[in-house]
């Protein structure tokens, strides 16, 4: 009898090892370097566990991050408001979005689910990445990038979009909206925005009105904007690219992180895959787009991330 026990002990252990290979194979790949992220000077340095992502009712904005966010964001230099009027705002927002006083931030245990980050670059065009997009637990977009159409490339899944009221869209139901806030207006448009309709504009004509579940609604910390500006840009750029913090923002979220559609495409432009860019030399504006992909490609060399490329079908 205790021979068989062990037996059919020996047979439910290797039943649940064969099914976790199976639903997760790349974990492997991550425990074989879990040790890595630890131990590696380069990363830890870098990455600052300490550092609170979202906006909750807990955090309280340093003036030093106040100031950096205030003066170099380069969006909104006629914004005066001061700190105490920024406070106002948060408490506002905090009123208004019950779920942000909570805590947004996914729990240790969720923490250990892998992430989509799904940039706009044209690597994804005939890319053949949307299953493989899909099948991940969490799934993060940017801005108003398209997904009618563009299914086979980009996937249909998406539980998180990060926007700013320039690049706002409608969501569904059950996709969180996490507000990328680079003034203070932007907070003001977002609470306006959901209730009773924002009547104004910032540096161009904004919506007035989305249709979001205000239940799953985000707002990135200022403080965790300014943290990967100084820490991880050494201060290069006037301010992160919404790309840049959405990995930066997954590493801080998942324990596995894959990354697809970043980068310049073969002409060197930063063209779009739903277009190309009319004007080239712009590159990618305001942000240190070159370093910002070095830090990338760099992530995926340490094995913190992996950056999916751009790979060509037989036509």
């Amino acid at each position: 009898m205790k021979m068989s026990s062990k037996l059919k002990s020996l047979v439910v252990l290797l039943i649940v090892i064969n099914l976790c290979m199976f639903l997760h194979d790349s974990l492997s790949e991550y425990f074989l370097y879990a040790n890595e992220r630890e131990d590696d000077p380069w990363f830890t340095q870098r990455f600052d566990k300490a550092v609170e992502p979202f906006l909750t009712v807990e955090h309280k904005l340093s003036m030093h991050a106040f100031k950096w966010w205030k003066a170099s964001t380069q969006l909104q230099p006629i914004e005066r408001q001061s700190f105490d009027d920024y406070q106002t705002v948060v408490d506002a927002l905090l009123k208004t979005f019950p779920a942000i006083s909570k805590g947004a931030e996914p729990g240790p245990a969720e923490r250990c689910r892998m992430c989509a980050v799904v940039g706009n670059s044209a690597h994804l065009k005939d890319s053949r990445y949307g299953h493989l997009i899909d099948i991940h637990d969490v799934v993060l977009r940017m801005n108003k990038s398209p997904i009618k159409g563009y299914e086979e490339d980009v996937g249909t899944k998406t539980t998180h979009r990060l926007m700013y009221p320039e690049s706002a869209t409608d969501l569904d139901n059950i996709t969180h909206l996490v507000l990328l806030p680079f003034k203070i207006m932007d907070m003001v448009w977002l609470q306006k925005a959901l209730t009773t309709g924002f009547k104004g504009e910032t540096y161009q004509p904004v919506r007035a009105n989305i249709q979001v579940n205000k239940s799953l609604v985000m707002v990135l910390n200022p403080g965790f904007i300014a943290y990967v500006h100084r820490v991880w840009l050494r201060r290069r750029s006037g301010y992160p690219s919404t790309g840049f913090l959405a990995v930066i923002l997954a590493l801080h979220m998942c324990e596995e992180v894959h990354v697809f559609g970043y980068g310049a495409d073969r002409d060197r432009n930063w063209s779009h895959y739903w277009e190309k860019l009319k004007n080239p030399n712009l590159g990618t504006g305001l942000h240190y787009g070159k370093q910002e992909y070095y830090l990338i490609q760099k992530l995926a060399d340490r094995k913190k991330i992996k950056l999916f490329k751009r790979r060509f079908t037989k036509s």
